[in-house]
C-alpha cells in the first residue's frame, strides 16, 4: 500500500537536498547525472532556468490509488480452474406418496431420474432426501419439520440449490425458500432449462420459450410498493407529482406483456407447423410410408437412426439431447420407399406446457404409419418407461399413436440383464432385442419393420401399352408385383396397388 505523503514543504526540501547532493557529485566526477535523476519539477531536459515549483501533488491528484488486500484471486491454478468451471451445487427432495401404487423403488428410481436431469442441465448432486407422506404439504411441499431438516443438509453440504421432485405451487415454492434460504426450483422449472440449453431450430426455440413463459405465468411475484404503478395523488411517502403511472401494478405489465408474447409464439408456431404440414403432405402425396420413432429419453433413439439410416445425427449421453425432429428416408430389401423420423424423448411426467409447445411435434408420431418404441433395456424400471410414453402418447391427437402398429425395440442388450429382455419379450408383442452400440439385432428389427409397414391392397391384373411407361414405374415403386410379362401389346402386370394407381390402371383391366 502506498505510504502516506509528507507535507509538501518538507518534501520540497528534501528534493532540493537531494539536487544539491546529485550536482555536487556530478562536479566531483562521481558519476551521478542529470539524465541518471531525469526532469525535476516540470524543469524540460537540459533546462535549469524553468522551475515551476513541485508538481507531484498533481500527480497524485490524476493518479489511481492501489488498496491492498482487496483481490481475491487465487494462487493454487487447480483452484482457479475449479473457480472457472464451478457447477451448480443442488440438492435433491422428493415426496412418496404411499398410496399403494408407488414402491420406495419407485420413489428412489424417480429420485435417480431426477438427479441425471440435474447432472444434464450443469449441476452437481450432493444430496437426495426422501419423505413419506399420504400427500405433499400444501405449504412448504415437505412439511414444516422436514424443511428445516432440509435447510441443514443444506448449510452442511454448501448448495445454493434445491431440485423438489414434483411440480411445486407458486405459495410452496415460496414458503420452501423461506425455509431453507436457497433457491428452489421444482422438476418442470429443471425440464424446462434442460429444453432451453438443447433447442437449436428456429421452431424449437420458439417452442421451449412458449412453454416457458406459460410455466412463468402464475408464478410471477413483487415486493409491495416496488412494484406499485398505482400512486394516484398521494404525496404521503414521497408520491404525487411525477409518481402517478400507467393505472397498472408492475407485476400487472409483466402479466400483459408475457400474454402478448404467447400470442405471439403461437401465432409463429402455427406459421412453422404449415411447413411442416406440406412436407408431411408431400410425403403423403408420393405414398411414402413413414415410421416414427418414439422413446423415453436417452433410450438411444438418435443412435437407432445412425445404426439403420447413417443419419449422423447428434449422439451424447444425455437427456433430452435430440429436440428437434429428424426425417430420414430408406429403402426396404424389396426396393420400398420408408422414412423413419426421430422425435423428442419422453419422460415421466413431462410438463404438460411442453405437451403443447411440442405438439407439432409430437404430431410426426400420431399421423406416422407404424411406431417403433424404443426402450432402454439396462434401465430399472423399463416398464415404466414405457408406460410414461404411451401416457404422454395419449395426450396427443386424442391418443392416435396408441392406435397405430408398434414395434418395441430394446435397446442396449449389450449391457442390459437377460432376465429384463426374457420379461419384456413375455409382455409385449413384436419385441426385437437390439443394440446399436454393436448392431446386434438390427437386421431382425429391420425385417420386423418392413413386414409391418402398409402394403398396397388391391390387386389388378393389366395389360399396359408400352406408350405408358410411366404407369409400369409407378407400380414399381408404390405397389407389390405379383407377376409380370412383356407380351407385343403391352406390359402384362399382375399386382397389388393402392386406390389412387388402381383408378390410373383401370382402362387397362385385362
Amino acid at each position: 500500500m502506498t505510504q502516506p505523503h509528507e507535507p509538501t514543504e518538507i518534501r520540497r526540501s528534501t528534493l532540493l537536498e537531494r539536487r544539491a547532493e546529485a550536482l555536487a557529485d556530478d562536479r566531483s566526477g562521481s558519476g551521478s547525472t542529470t539524465e541518471e535523476w531525469g526532469t525535476w519539477d516540470g524543469e524540460a531536459a537540459g533546462s535549469h532556468d524553468s522551475v515551476d515549483g513541485d508538481q507531484l501533488e498533481r500527480e497524485e491528484r490524476a493518479a489511481l490509488r492501489r488498496v491492498a488486500g482487496l483481490s481475491t484471486e487465487l494462487e493454487d491454478i487447480t483452484e482457479v480452474e475449479y473457480r472457472q468451471l464451478r457447477l451448480e451445487r443442488v440438492v435433491l427432495a422428493s415426496v412418496w406418496t404411499d398410496d399403494g401404487q408407488t414402491t420406495v423403488e419407485d420413489a428412489e428410481n424417480s429420485l435417480r431420474e431426477l438427479a441425471a436431469l440435474a447432472e444434464t442441465a450443469g449441476s452437481e448432486v450432493l444430496d437426495g432426501v426422501i419423505q413419506r407422506r399420504l400427500k405433499p404439504d400444501p405449504a412448504t411441499y415437505l412439511g414444516s419439520g422436514k424443511a428445516k431438516e432440509l435447510r441443514d443438509i443444506v448449510a452442511a453440504e454448501g448448495a445454493d440449490t434445491v431440485i423438489c421432485d414434483g411440480e411445486l405451487s407458486p405459495s410452496q415454492r415460496r414458503a420452501l425458500e423461506d425455509v431453507v434460504k436457497v433457491k428452489v426450483i421444482d422438476r418442470t422449472a429443471l425440464i424446462l432449462d434442460i429444453f432451453a440449453q438443447h433447442a437449436q431450430s428456429r421452431e424449437g426455440r420458439a417452442q421451449v420459450e412458449l412453454a416457458q413463459l406459460q410455466y412463468l405465468l402464475p408464478r410471477l411475484r413483487g415486493w409491495g410498493d416496488s412494484m406499485s404503478r398505482q400512486a394516484g395523488g398521494r404525496v404521503a411517502g414521497g408520491e404525487g407529482i411525477g409518481s402517478r403511472g400507467p393505472g397498472e401494478t408492475k407485476i400487472e405489465l409483466d402479466r400483459r406483456r408475457i400474454n402478448t408474447r404467447i400470442s405471439k409464439l403461437r401465432r409463429d408456431i402455427a406459421a412453422m407447423k404449415t411447413v411442416r404440414d406440406t412436407k408431411r403432405g408431400s410425403r403423403r402425396a408420393n405414398k411414402v410410408p413413414s415410421v416414427a420413432i418414439v422413446g423415453y429419453t436417452n433410450a438411444g433413439k438418435s443412435s437407432l437412426l445412425n445404426r439403420l439410416t447413417g443419419a449422423g445425427v447428434l449422439v451424447e449421453n444425455q437427456l433430452f439431447a435430440t429436440l428437434d425432429p429428424t426425417v430420414r428416408r430408406t429403402e426396404s430389401e424389396d426396393g420400398r420407399v420408408y422414412t423413419l423420423a426421430d422425435t423428442v424423448g419422453f419422460v415421466r411426467h413431462l410438463p404438460h406446457q411442453l405437451v403443447e409447445a411440442f405438439r407439432s411435434t409430437l404430431e410426426e408420431a400420431a399421423l406416422a404409419d407404424v411406431l417403433l418404441h424404443v426402450v432402454d433395456g439396462s434401465h430399472p424400471d423399463p416398464e415404466g418407461q414405457i408406460q410414461a410414453v404411451h401416457t404422454v402418447l395419449g395426450e396427443v391427437e386424442d391418443g392416435a399413436a396408441l392406435r397405430l402398429p408398434e414395434i418395441i425395440a430394446v435397446n442396449k442388450a449389450d449391457v442390459a440383464d437377460p432376465e429384463v429382455l426374457d420379461r419384456l419379450r413375455r409382455m409385449y408383442d413384436r419385441v426385437v432385442v437390439v443394440s446399436a452400440r454393436t448392431g446386434q439385432g438390427v437386421d431382425e428389427l429391420v425385417e420386423v419393420i418392413e413386414s409391418v409397414l402398409p402394403r398396397p391392397q388391391i390387386q389388378v391384373d393389366v395389360l399396359v401399352p408400352y406408350s405408358r411407361g410411366d404407369l409400369v414405374a409407378r407400380v414399381h415403386d408404390e405397389g407389390e408385383i405379383l407377376e409380370e410379362e412383356h407380351t407385343a401389346d403391352g406390359t402384362r402386370m399382375s399386382a397389388k396397388v393402392d386406390e389412387d394407381l388402381h383408378g390410373h390402371l383401370s382402362d387397362y383391366a385385362v
